[in-house]
């Protein structure tokens, strides 16, 4: 999509990155358990084109994630729901738990493709209200199934939790590093929340239990000796715990993709311009190093070392995972997501990688804001280069690279 790092395309075809919302992200079947996926994301939506004026006429598309729902196009109800007109169409995309972040590497390529557009990507899950899945039997009866199938059974079609303890066992990574990790996770969690770190950046939501303005995943009480005690999930022996793995959770995120010249006309002042991003597939036994492939050659092409990173955002479904990525890519774990992570706040498959955009946009301004407000940092003149990847159930990872900068001297 993008050239190399530096030789950004035409201002009416550089895809950049305006705004970023999301709600709160909410244990499964805790608050948000009665509010379908459209219900969801539609104030999310609603959100963005508040906060950058773009007119909803104006939108070229809502181009959205979403892993477990029920079909019927998402992304198009949602539209309808938020109040987007019926000229503006909206397209479902699903690559599993990659699907927000793949939604978001699908409308910037749309704006690289040319016509100066904007578009509304990002991702959603229910889990709370997905369908019941079944397939049809020989007699016509219901075969009900828990996930479906990512690979052809030869390959061993492995859940996460095993494919997380393959990962485990074959990089190493152990259950002393990982409880260690997803400790970390919660603390930094708590202690951005407590700054008002997350504030900015969430959609309050009105469910039965009335306004939702916060996440409930990042545990107070979680210790060392607490997260210890958690036996192995998913194999005996094993090093992967409910404690240093993620939970489910139910949420929506998503940003305003654009292109740098009508990023421009529209007023915005600073955003994350698209370097660019890549998707890679790797053995599906070992399925959650896919992130740090895609990464890898995204970083290799563009030549990018892991220390011009200011800012990586990885989402946690597994400590193992996360480290065993982090390694094999030669960044430091104590550099990434520093507001903790899905250990902490919790995985909403198809929203969870628009939340890793939303949450380096969030960063960075921050970082900005304290820098004097011009957006640069150790990467110079440049501005602060971020990172977002996600491994992908069925063995693949997707990656995207940005520079975050003020857009009147981009």
């Amino acid at each position: 999509m993008a050239k190399a790092a530096g030789e950004e395309l035409p201002a009416d075809r550089q895809p950049v990155v305006i705004a970023a919302l999301r709600t709160p992200v909410r244990r499964v079947n805790g608050a948000f358990k009665e509010l379908r996926a459209h219900k969801l994301l539609a104030p999310v939506l609603r959100g963005l084109l508040t906060d950058t004026g773009l007119p909803a006429s104006a939108v070229s598309d809502v181009v959205i994630g979403n892993a477990v729902g029920g079909g019927g196009n998402v992304a198009r109800l949602a539209a309808l729901e938020a109040g987007l007109p019926v000229s503006v169409p909206g397209v479902t995309v699903d690559r599993q738990c990659g699907s927000g972040l793949d939604a978001i590497v699908l409308a910037s390529g749309l704006v690289a493709a040319g016509g100066n557009g904007a578009f509304l990507a990002g991702g959603v899950e229910s889990i709370s209200t997905a369908p019941l899945r079944a397939n049809r039997s020989a007699d016509g009866s219901p075969a009900f199934f828990r996930r479906a199938q990512f690979v052809p059974l030869s390959f061993g079609d492995p859940d996460m939790g095993s494919a997380a303890e393959n990962v485990a066992a074959d990089f190493g990574i152990s259950r002393d590093r990982q409880d260690r990790f997803a400790l970390r996770s919660h603390r930094l969690a708590l202690a951005a929340a407590a700054a008002g770190r997350f504030a900015g950046e969430t959609v309050p939501l009105q469910a039965k239990s009335g306004t939702v303005a916060s996440d409930d995943g990042p545990r107070a009480g979680m210790s060392a000796a607490l997260i210890s005690r958690f036996p192995p999930a998913f194999a005996e022996g094993g090093t992967v715990t409910a404690g240093n793995s993620c939970f489910d959770a139910d949420a929506a995120s998503a940003v305003v993709v654009t292109s740098l010249q009508r990023a421009r006309e529209l007023g915005a002042t600073d955003g994350l311009l698209v370097l660019g991003t890549d998707t890679a597939g790797v053995d599906p036994r070992v399925l959650g190093m896919g992130a740090a492939a895609a990464a890898g050659r995204l970083l290799a092409e563009r030549g990018i070392h892991a220390a011009d990173l200011d800012l990586v955002e990885f989402n946690e479904a597994f400590a193992s995972q996360t480290l065993a990525c982090l390694d094999a890519l030669g960044i430091d774990p104590e550099r990434a997501n520093l507001d903790g992570g899905a250990l902490a706040l919790g995985h909403a498959y198809g929203a969870s990688g628009a939340v890793l955009v939303t949450r380096l946009l969030a960063q960075a301004r921050r970082n900005a804001a304290q820098s004097g407000g011009d957006g640069r940092s150790a990467a110079g003149p440049a501005g602060q280069l971020a990172l977002a990847m996600i491994s992908i159930a069925g063995g693949m990872g997707t990656a995207a690279l940005f520079r975050y900068q003020r857009l009147d001297s981009a």
